[in-house]
């Protein structure tokens, strides 16, 4: 006799669901304008930071925010170009998803979904402070993700 399993009930079924995106911070500096304008610009020097944390709020939703610093400067003078930072959070309903699973929906799922969108506001920040658009390369949040358990294993070891 084979054993059949229930479907799961629908209250029973994972939800995830992005519910609102939105700006916390953005800041653009640049300092050595106009002046930069006129500057042979070659290839920047990119510094570029990301950063990822997220809360728990009410009702199954989460809080993440994905938080990018970028530091450009022209090569042969070492003159800053722009500073660009940006915080940009989405409200995400994660319901039904099993404890285990959570720390890769929130650290890898959730940026994810919102990275193009940062990538694009970043973007358009620099175009109108003067510059070309800054286009990021796309990110690995599950490399990042994978990365960090490793080290952190590594760590308890």
């Amino acid at each position: 006799m084979t054993e059949k399993t229930a479907p799961p009930q629908q209250n029973e079924i994972p939800v995830f669901r992005l519910q609102k995106m939105f700006l916390k911070d953005l800041s653009f500096e640049n300092p050595n304008a106009p002046d930069i304008y006129f500057a042979k610009i070659e290839e920047p020097k990119i510094d570029l930071k990301l950063g990822l944390k997220h809360n728990k709020l009410e009702n199954d939703h989460w809080e993440v925010v994905l938080t990018v610093t970028a530091d450009l400067k022209n090569k042969p003078d070492e003159k800053t170009l722009f500073l660009i930072e940006a915080e940009h959070a989405g409200i995400f309903l994660l319901k039904n998803i099993p404890e285990e699973h959570l720390p890769r929906v929130l650290g890898v799922d959730c940026p994810t979904y919102l990275f193009p969108f940062t990538r694009q506001i970043l973007s358009q920040a620099t175009i109108d402070g003067g510059f070309p658009p800054f286009l990021m390369e796309p990110v690995n949040f599950h490399a990042l993700f994978e990365n960090a358990q490793r080290e952190k294993r590594q760590k308890m070891a």
